[in-house]
């Protein structure tokens, strides 16, 4: 624990802790996780360790945002100017009501006022959950309701690929059933505010409530295991689980984590680097490596309100350009769809040299696609030794964490000599995993078991919001008597002791007794030139138990009616996998499709393609980043 007690010493403490961690372990009995706290007696506020104490170190001129709008506008907030709109938003949430233990549902794209009122939140002490913007209607009732939110922020609309897409409709109907909430606060981000529904007394413009307050706010200090923030994990069966973190662990983990992972090795350099995660800030990364990891180093970043290929393929690029960002950390789909639309190379019109550091989040990152990010994102700034060769280039961090962990646990370091694409590598300092079967054993070298997280973590999630049962028999049941946490994936080990993640524990495909992961399966089909996305599935086969399906997704007609029609690229894409992995891998079937489903997080979901190809009924997809493609697949199901 001296470990953690030392990282702890990087924050501001209004009262210094005098327990560093403490631990009671689960009870089956009672159905209850463990009790965990971390820094008892100590008091802090999140939100001074990330915007006040940098200014009052005489950093209040420092870019703490880049902002760029989808339709181009821009701003460029300071941590002085950042303290003075926190001030406002922190006396506009106590004019409207709102205080500590309160639960605000913030329902907004990426923008400034987001990373604002999630600020004011921290300082106040009100708990906050961010819910995707473009999360239907159904997605936010169920949040608004679970946690009993009394104010819900949200905007008359948002930009997306051009167009204004209306958002305060989906708000309306969110909040039309029981519930608590007391006023729905409104941005006017697209200048609609005069053709919106608007109900008097409950809901309240930004311009009038917040904008107006003073810019002065004297926070309050709050116990180490003060909730801050419920996030909603995806699923696609039962209800998304609300899990709870609280303020000094999870500020700890994430602020180190993030110094250690992103910062530049050289000090001297740092006031370089312009950090960017291009999550939206409603997932647990931007949570982690967006808002709460950088603000609190006092770092730069971008964060960025449109699509990658809005309103050209080219567009992240031209961020990364214009800001000179050094650390670009991003989800291995979307490096497999920019390596697609740029199949000959990222163009050279585009200065990239700033770059010193790619990261991928969400689950593994194919080969392909870390050796392409390496040697196309990272062209004009990587150390050559052979340039021929694509797995040499600038380093790449290829974190594994949870929504449950708060922070990364196992990742490469930006200092490493030698990386394995693909390859988690093994925990960062303070913490600790193993690889075990079912009955706690540890794997052999190259064998396919469960990854567990054997050590407390700062930043863990301590419960399920009303819901404690749900946690202990998540997470903690399986491995009771140990008191490990069960992260769901599967993961296996190699000769030199580095950690390769499966993808989930769900996913496994069993055919004829051989134990396939469905990424390694989805990793061959990827190296296809014509193949931009794989998703695979297990589906049940009556003489080999398992049998994979592949669901592709193709460009310059692949697959399609013409020159390589679908019987055509269904041998080739099978064979290929066969040379690359062996016959027993061979997908039974390939399905061409525009989209295969995905969370914010960039996880497919594989289990509603199971789901979809065997017509079962569907789970939860409310939490998808892109639900219209389940009915795209189901048509073209039906119509084969």
């Amino acid at each position: 624990m001296a470990f953690w007690e030392a990282a702890a010493q990087r924050m501001d403490w209004e009262t210094p802790f005098d327990t560093v961690h403490s631990w009671t372990a689960p009870n089956p009995a009672e159905e209850r996780g463990p009790v965990m706290e971390w820094f008892t007696g100590g008091t802090l506020n999140v939100a001074v360790n990330c915007v006040d104490r940098h200014v009052e170190a005489g950093r209040g001129d420092t870019v703490a945002l880049y902002f760029e709008g989808e339709p181009g506008d821009r701003r460029a907030v300071t941590y002085a100017q950042l303290q003075k709109e926190v001030n406002q938003a922190a006396n506009a949430l106590e004019a409207l009501g709102v205080g500590r233990g309160d639960r605000v549902v913030i329902y907004l794209p990426v923008l400034v006022e987001t990373v604002v009122i999630t600020l004011a939140c921290a300082r106040i002490g009100a708990v906050h959950s961010l819910v995707f913007g473009g999360f239907s209607a159904e997605a936010l009732r169920f949040r608004v309701e679970d946690t009993g939110a009394k104010l819900l922020v949200t905007t008359d609309g948002q930009f997306r690929r051009g167009q204004a897409v209306p958002v305060k409709a989906n708000a309306d109907e969110a909040v039309s059933g029981e519930n608590n909430i007391e006023h729905v606060l409104v941005i006017d981000r697209t200048g609609h505010r005069d053709t919106i529904n608007w109900v008097p007394g409950r809901d309240v413009w930004w311009h009038d409530v917040v904008t107006t307050q003073s810019e002065q706010h004297t926070p309050e200090f709050f116990d180490a295991e003060t909730p801050l923030f419920i996030m909603y994990t995806s699923g696609t069966t039962g209800q998304p689980k609300g899990l709870v973190h609280t303020s000094a662990g999870y500020l700890t983990a994430a602020s180190w984590t993030f110094d250690y992972l992103f910062s530049n090795p050289d000090v001297t350099q740092r006031d370089r680097d312009v950090h960017w995660c291009t999550a939206d800030l409603a997932w647990v990364t931007a949570h982690t490596y967006e808002l709460y990891g950088p603000l609190s180093n006092g770092a730069t970043q971008v964060i960025y309100e449109g699509v990658p290929n809005a309103p050209h393929p080219g567009r992240h690029f031209e961020v990364i350009e214009r800001y000179g960002v050094t650390s670009y950390y991003t989800a291995p789909t979307l490096l497999r769809s920019l390596k697609g639309w740029h199949a000959h190379g990222i163009p050279a019109e585009y200065d990239l040299s700033s770059i010193r550091l790619i990261g991928t989040v969400g689950e593994a990152v194919n080969p392909e696609a870390w050796g392409w990010a390496r040697s196309q994102i990272g062209r004009d700034s990587r150390r050559i030794d052979d340039p021929a060769d694509p797995s040499v280039g600038v380093p790449m961090v290829d974190t594994w964490w949870q929504s449950e962990t708060g922070a990364t646990v196992i990742s490469p370091r930006q200092t490493d000599t030698r990386f394995k694409p693909g390859s988690g590598s093994r925990p960062l300092p303070g913490m600790a995993t193993a690889v075990v079967d079912d009955d706690a054993q540890p794997t052999p070298a190259n064998v396919q078991g469960k990854i567990v997280v054997t050590r407390p973590v700062p930043s863990m999630a301590r419960t399920v919001w009303n819901n404690p049962s749900r946690f202990f028999h998540s997470y903690w049941k399986d491995y009771v008597e140990q008191g490990w946490f069960l992260a769901g994936d599967g993961a296996k080990i190699d000769d030199d002791g580095d950690i390769w993640i499966l993808g989930r524990i769900d996913d496994v495909i069993n055919i004829s007794g051989h134990r396939l992961s469905t990424i390694e399966i989805e990793s061959a089909l990827v190296t296809h030139p014509l193949v931009t996305e794989a998703g695979v599935c297990p589906v049940t086969d009556p003489k080999t138990g398992h049998a994979a399906v592949a669901f592709v997704v193709a460009r310059d007609g692949f697959g399609a009616d013409g020159a390589t029609g679908p019987e055509e690229a269904t041998a080739e894409l099978r064979n290929l996998v066969a040379k690359v992995i062996g016959p027993v891998a061979k997908p039974r079937d390939v399905v061409f499709v525009p989209d295969v489903p995905k969370t914010r997080s960039g996880k497919i979901m594989r289990r509603l393609l199971t789901q979809l190809y065997q017509d079962d009924t569907l789970g939860d997809t409310t939490s998808l980043q892109n639900e219209p493609c389940v009915a795209q697949i189901a048509e073209v199901l039906r119509q084969r």
